[in-house]
């Protein structure tokens, strides 16, 4: 970053539910390098909400490919070492309660009986990434009676105006909260926490003071910032990354087997790993191989693409 900036602490919170791929990967590295070049702390949080879908030994994968890679952590982990343990999301419950707790006593929340269905009904996406907008249908108001008919509700939040802010990246943004997002859910009818009360909550307690992560949840930091608000935590600066596509311009998934780690790892070095992603990021102008920790000194915000997308050339 800048050797006259102050440390920045900055964390990479993968989804246990498969194997690593190179856009992780990218995500990972950059991360790391901006707490690195900082001289500050990288966290490694284990972000396994979904019970049906996380994996144990996922997670385990993911820490043994990070240290091929030569990226390490100084928090966090499936063993959950550090102060701020644990530091896999399926422990943190009482947190997300606490918080959840203090946003309904001040008034900000809501129960919504309404279902999946029913929302969908209502009218049709309009949201940019297709999210059909929650209507109120549940939100109080007066003379306003709302029947469950014997539901277990799920909570959604009350959003009123617009949240500005800026993206290292993508430059200044502001987002009309209600036209774009709506109520959003809290906590699902089910007991299970939305992400977005989960991350503000984990990235607040754990000092977090940037947020490295991929252009597609840029859209996810107008209701994070509106959390932190409300809450009153910190709020983290934020970097979002261009996304790496395959060489059909296709966004990378788990699915994508031949760019995911166990190929990656059958065919190619930690350094030609680490050197294409150091040139997809700016920070080299040339193919070359190189060590994470050779980067250090040459990462810079202002060298990553302002690209929401990059196409992927092969190794």
């Amino acid at each position: 970053m800048n050797s006259n900036l102050s440390p920045v602490v900055s964390r990479f919170a993968p989804s246990p539910t498969g194997r690593m791929h190179l856009g992780n990967i990218f995500t990972a590295l950059m991360s790391w390098l901006a707490a690195r070049s900082s001289g500050g702390k990288w966290i490694l949080r284990i972000e396994d909400l979904d019970p049906q879908r996380s994996r144990p030994q996922y997670a385990r994968q993911i820490e043994d490919d990070l240290l091929w890679l030569g990226l390490d952590w100084d928090e966090g982990g499936v063993d959950g070492s550090g102060p701020h343990a644990p530091y896999c999301q399926s422990g943190r419950h009482h947190l997300y309660e606490a918080a959840l707790e203090a946003l309904t006593a001040a008034g900000f929340t809501y129960p919504c009986f309404c279902t999946k269905a029913d929302i969908n009904a209502s009218q049709a996406p309009h949201a940019s990434d297709g999210r059909v907008i929650y209507p109120g249908t549940c939100r109080p108001a007066p003379g306003k009676a709302i029947t469950g008919s014997g539901r277990i509700p799920a909570v959604r939040l009350k959003v009123e105006g617009s949240v500005e802010f800026d993206d290292a990246v993508f430059g200044h943004r502001i987002v009309d909260l209600g036209a774009e997002w709506g109520d959003f859910v809290l906590r699902r009818a089910d007991g299970a926490w939305a992400y977005q009360l989960a991350v503000v909550v984990d990235d607040a307690q754990m000092g977090l003071t940037h947020v490295v992560r991929g252009s597609d949840l840029l859209g996810s930091c107008a209701p994070q910032l509106y959390l932190c608000r409300l809450l009153g935590f910190p709020e983290p600066h934020y970097i979002h990354l261009p996304l790496i596509c395959n060489s059909s311009g296709i966004r990378l998934s788990k699915r994508d087997q031949a760019l995911g780690m166990e190929q990656l790892r059958q065919h190619f070095t930690p350094r030609q790993i680490i050197g294409l992603l150091a040139r997809l990021g700016g920070l080299v102008a040339d193919r070359t191989e190189c060590a994470a920790s050779e980067l250090v000194e040459l990462f810079d915000v202002n060298k990553i693409p302002r690209d929401y997308t990059i196409r992927l050339n092969m190794l």
